[in-house]
């Protein structure tokens, strides 16, 4: 089992490299005016709640998963009340939080750069270019980190007892998500186990090892 998990984390970094060399860099159109009315509502019926957003408030962590919870305030989420006031402004935020142990998986905002701060604990990150170096850094209370648009990065509370909090903000409304083990290994329609294979030099049995892992 901890060859198979060594082999994985191998594979996913691998991975990140791939898709870091894909990324499609993409940005929020210019706003030509004080802000965007959606569709379907009247100018002179908006008011200062609708600039503002609870969808942070009162969030508690997922203390059963293995993954950090992350919480959004941008244009499409919360899906029951998206942030409708930063289309067109260029920003949003989420809330993350690490209960000890827990990860924010490798992944990518294909159309926004985040900056990272850290409210309470300590959380390492890591982030990897164009040229396939990787940086990485621990982040104690007070710190920024800023991820840049597109590139692969990761976080992880490596602490065994307390929980890290942390506070991102986008350059985008709607930053996108790209995470890459469900990116190659949970997609809609499988991609083929062929290409997986010759692509990351795995066996079959990988493969399907994998898309288990993540399904």
């Amino acid at each position: 089992m901890g060859r198979f998990l060594h082999s994985s984390f191998a594979l996913l970094v691998f991975i990140a490299v791939a898709l870091t060399l894909q990324s499609v860099q993409a940005s929020d159109p210019e706003l030509t005016k004080d802000f965007q009315v959606p569709a379907g509502i009247n100018a002179a019926d908006i008011d200062g709640t609708f600039f503002t957003s609870e969808a942070l408030k009162n969030v508690m962590p997922n203390v059963a998963s293995p993954f950090a919870t992350v919480t959004t305030a941008n244009l499409v989420a919360p899906a029951k009340a998206p942030f409708l006031a930063v289309d067109g402004l260029g920003v949003s935020m989420a809330l993350l939080q690490f209960p000890p142990g827990t990860v924010n998986p490798p992944h990518t905002h294909p159309r926004g750069t985040e900056l990272l701060f850290i409210i309470e604990g300590t959380l390492d990150v890591g982030l990897v270019d164009t040229t396939n170096k990787l940086f990485t850094n621990t982040l104690y209370k007070g710190d920024i980190f800023a991820f840049p648009k597109g590139l692969v990065h990761f976080q992880i509370n490596n602490d065994k007892y307390k929980t890290v909090t942390a506070l991102g903000g986008f350059s985008s409304s709607n930053a996108g998500l790209v995470r890459l083990p469900n990116t190659l290994f949970n997609t809609s329609a499988p991609i083929s186990d062929k290409v997986l294979e010759i692509s990351f030099g795995i066996s079959g049995d990988v493969v399907k090892a994998l898309r288990a892992q993540f399904a």
